[in-house]
């Protein structure tokens, strides 16, 4: 097992950063009279291209967002991960025992994921093996992001195992024909019997292991 090659994805996975993402939303369309929710929205878009959510919501509010709009909500971002951003509980321990080849396969930008992994000191675990689908084109669902990463890393997509939270990575992953493990942290339902859902990163470990 530990001769496979582990492809985490980054938010919400390695470092809790999906509310923090969600609030930065939160701020950037309060500026614009527009009342949102951090949770309602994480529950909605867990795990979604950044263009997408915008879009979808610029629809919903029949708004059109100014061209500073992403940069400054990257602002935002940037300012709350650092003052409050965490590693995801149990993440650093489970890793420890995981002294295989890692990778951090994310939606977001690459300058992002490397800000969440220093913050929360799990850099070393991943060294330069980060693969963001800004840099590639290919956003989650797109197996194609996953099936990338397993060749940069030198592996068949048979012999990558996925880690994921949400339902849109959980989706590449198993359509890039590569085992996947969801941290269903709330209790989603998964549309692929094949998936391993696991709820606590204790867990992680013990599966990998004993698979």
């Amino acid at each position: 097992m530990m001769t496979k090659c582990l492809l985490f994805d980054c938010d919400g996975t390695l470092v809790d950063s999906e509310r923090l993402s969600n609030l930065g939303v939160v701020i950037k369309f309060d500026e614009l009279g527009i009342k949102l929710d951090a949770d309602e929205l994480m529950a909605q878009y867990r795990g979604w291209e950044l263009a997408k959510v915008f879009e979808q919501l610029s629809a919903e509010f029949g708004v059109t967002l100014p061209s500073h709009f992403v940069a400054e909500y990257r602002t935002v971002v940037a300012g709350l991960f650092d003052s409050e951003l965490q590693p995801i509980a149990g993440i650093k321990a489970a890793l420890d025992l995981l002294p295989g080849p890692k990778a951090v396969v994310s939606n977001g930008p690459a300058d992002k994921m490397k800000q969440a992994l220093a913050l929360c000191g799990l850099t070393r675990y991943f060294g330069s093996n980060i693969y963001s689908a800004y840099d590639i084109g290919i956003w989650k669902p797109d197996p194609a992001i996953y099936t990338f990463a397993a060749k940069g890393m030198g592996f068949d997509s048979k012999d990558c195992i996925v880690i994921e939270d949400g339902l849109v990575g959980v989706e590449a992953g198993y359509n890039a024909g590569m085992q996947t493990l969801f941290y269903n942290r709330f209790n989603q339902t998964c549309a692929f019997s094949s998936v391993v859902t696991f709820n606590a990163m204790d867990e992680l470990p013990r599966l990998l292991n004993g698979s």
